[in-house]
C-alpha cells in the first residue's frame, strides 16, 4: 500500500454552505499546519479538536476555515487525519485542495480513503463496500440494510462461520498428524452435523438476496393494459406529477416512459408502456413489442383492467403475457359503470389458462384492487400489498441480515458448493483430508467477502467504483 498522504474534496462539488477537503496519511499535521494560520500550531495540537483560523496561499488568504484534527488510530483511515471545513463554494473549496496538494499531499483515487481503512483494518471488505451503499442508498430500506452492514452484521456472521469451518479444518489435520492420541472413529457424523447446521445459516443469506436486491435497487416495474385503461394515469398518479400526457385517444404512449417512485420505503423503478393491441402503425407495434420485452425481465407487472369495458382479445393476450409472473391487477374506472368484476376476470383468467378453478392457483397468485385513478381510490390498498408482496415479514434490521451485493452471493454459493462435496465425501466413506481440502476451499471462498482471501486486482476494482473523497 502507498503509504504517501492523499487529500481529496469530500463534499459535492456544488456550491453550499460548507466543503470539506481531507487528508491522510503521516505527513497530514505537517501539511495542514504549512498552509493553516491561526492562534496556535496544529503539530502539537490534541486529538479530535477544531481550531479555527485561515488557510493561505504564501501571502495570499484563501478562506476562513475550521481545522479537525484526529491522530491515528483513532480515524476512519487509520492513518493521521485533517479535515478542513471551508465555505462551500465550488472555487473557494478546489482553491483549498489545490493548497494542500501544493504543500505536500498528493490527489486521492476513488475510493482510496476508505481503501486506507479496509488496508489498515478498520473495516472488512462488506463493510467498505457498505460505505458506498449508504451514499447511493435511494429509500429507506436499502439506507437501514447498508447501516447494518456498516456496523458490521455481515462480517459477524461470515467470521462465526468461518470460525465453525477452521475449527473443524484443524482437527481433522491434527488428528491425521497424530492418530496415535487423536481417535476420529465416527468423525464423519459428527461433521456432517456441523456442515448441515452451516449450510442452513448460508442458504438463509443466500435466500435473502432477493430481498436485499429488492430494497438496494428498487422493483423493476412495468404497467402493461389495453389502450386507454389507465396506465399513463397510475404512473402520474404515484410520481406526484404529470410525466405521462392522458388523453381520450387510443395510443397516445407509444414508447416506454421510466420513472423512480418511492412508497413506504420501497422503491419502484416504474415503466409505462405502450397499450397492448394489434396494430397496423408501425411505431406503435414498435412500442407494443417493446412492452412484450419490459414484461420478460420485470420483478413486478401491474396489470391495469378497464373495468367500464369488456374484456376482449387484448386483454386475453395480456394474460397469456403474465402467466407465472409477480403481478397485481388494478381494476380501473370504478368510479363508472363495473362491466368487469373481480369474479368475471378471474374467470376469464382460469378459462384462458386451464387452471382449474377448484384448485384456486391463479386466484391466490394474483391479487386485484378495485380502484379509481381519476379519484385516487385504491392506491392505499395498492401500497399495503406491494409491502406485503416484496417484504414477507416486518423488517428489523438489528436481527435479519440482507445480501445485497452480488459478489457476496456468489462466494456464498461457492461455499456451500465445497460444503456440499465435503457431505458427499463423508458420504462415499473418502479418507479425511479429502474433507479437509474442501472445507478449506470454502472457508476461502467466504474470507471473499470479507476481504481476507481477495486478491489486490479485486480489490482495486471494488475500490475503484467509488467517489472521490471516500
Amino acid at each position: 500500500m502507498k503509504k504517501d498522504t492523499i487529500a481529496a474534496i469530500s463534499t459535492g462539488m456544488t456550491n453550499s454552505g460548507i466543503g470539506i477537503v481531507r487528508i491522510s496519511g503521516s505527513e497530514a499535521f505537517r501539511i495542514a499546519d504549512r498552509i493553516y494560520k491561526g492562534k496556535d500550531s496544529l503539530l502539537n495540537a490534541e486529538s479530535h479538536t477544531i481550531h479555527y483560523g485561515f488557510i493561505r496561499d504564501e501571502n495570499e488568504t484563501i478562506d476562513e476555515v475550521l481545522v479537525m484534527l484526529m491522530r491515528s488510530p483513532r480515524t476512519f483511515t487509520g492513518e493521521d487525519t485533517v479535515e478542513i471545513n471551508c465555505h462551500g463554494g465550488t472555487y473557494v473549496v478546489k482553491r483549498v485542495l489545490e493548497t494542500v496538494i501544493k504543500n505536500g499531499a498528493r490527489p486521492a483515487e476513488p475510493g482510496e480513503f476508505t481503501k486506507r481503512a479496509f488496508l489498515n483494518g478498520k473495516v472488512d471488505l462488506s463493510q467498505a463496500e457498505a460505505v458506498i451503499d449508504v451514499i447511493t442508498s435511494e429509500n429507506e430500506y436499502a439506507l437501514q440494510s447498508s447501516i447494518s452492514q456498516l456496523k458490521g452484521s455481515i462480517k459477524k456472521k461470515i467470521q462465526d462461520i468461518r470460525n465453525k469451518i477452521i475449527y473443524e479444518t484443524a482437527f481433522i489435520e491434527t488428528a491425521l498428524d497424530d492418530p496415535e492420541h487423536i481417535n476420529i472413529d465416527g468423525y464423519g457424523e459428527k461433521l456432517k452435523s456441523v456442515i448441515n447446521n452451516v449450510l442452513i445459516d448460508l442458504n438463509h443469506l443466500i435466500e435473502s438476496f432477493d430481498s436485499g436486491r429488492i430494497m438496494k435497487e428498487g422493483i423493476q416495474t412495468v404497467i402493461v393494459g389495453k389502450p386507454n385503461a389507465g396506465k399513463s394515469s397510475l404512473l402520474n398518479t404515484l410520481s406526484g406529477r404529470e410525466r405521462a400526457i392522458v388523453t381520450d385517444i387510443e395510443g397516445t404512449t407509444r414508447d416506454a416512459l421510466e420513472e423512480q417512485i418511492q412508497l413506504k420505503g420501497l422503491t419502484l423503478n416504474m415503466v409505462d408502456t405502450a397499450g397492448i393491441r394489434d396494430t397496423d402503425d408501425i411505431i406503435e407495434k414498435m412500442g407494443v413489442n417493446k412492452a412484450r420485452d419490459y414484461v420478460t425481465y420485470a420483478d413486478l407487472i401491474i396489470y391495469v383492467v378497464d373495468a367500464s369495458r369488456p374484456l376482449d382479445q387484448n386483454d386475453e393476450d395480456i394474460i397469456h403475457l403474465i402467466e407465472g409472473k409477480n403481478t397485481i391487477i388494478l381494476l380501473n374506472k370504478s368510479d363508472l359503470k363495473v362491466i368487469v368484476t373481480k369474479d368475471n376476470l378471474q374467470n376469464k383468467i382460469n378459462n384462458i389458462l386451464k387452471i382449474d378453478k377448484n384448485e384456486g392457483k391463479l386466484a391466490k397468485n394474483i391479487p386485484m384492487i378495485d380502484t379509481s385513478l381519476k379519484e385516487e381510490q385504491g392506491i392505499e390498498e395498492f401500497e399495503d400489498m406491494l409491502n406485503s408482496m416484496f417484504l414477507k415479514e416486518e423488517v428489523s434490521f438489528n436481527e435479519e441480515i440482507y445480501i445485497t451485493n452480488i459478489r457476496h452471493k456468489a462466494a456464498l454459493l461457492d461455499a456451500c458448493e465445497s460444503l456440499k462435496k465435503v457431505l458427499d465425501s463423508i458420504e462415499n466413506q473418502m479418507p479425511e483430508d479429502f474433507f479437509s481440502i474442501d472445507l478449506m476451499d470454502a472457508y476461502e471462498a467466504l474470507g471473499n467477502i470479507t476481504g481476507e482471501t481477495i486478491g489486490e486486482d479485486l480489490v482495486n476494482e471494488i475500490f475503484s467504483k467509488f467517489c472521490m473523497g471516500k
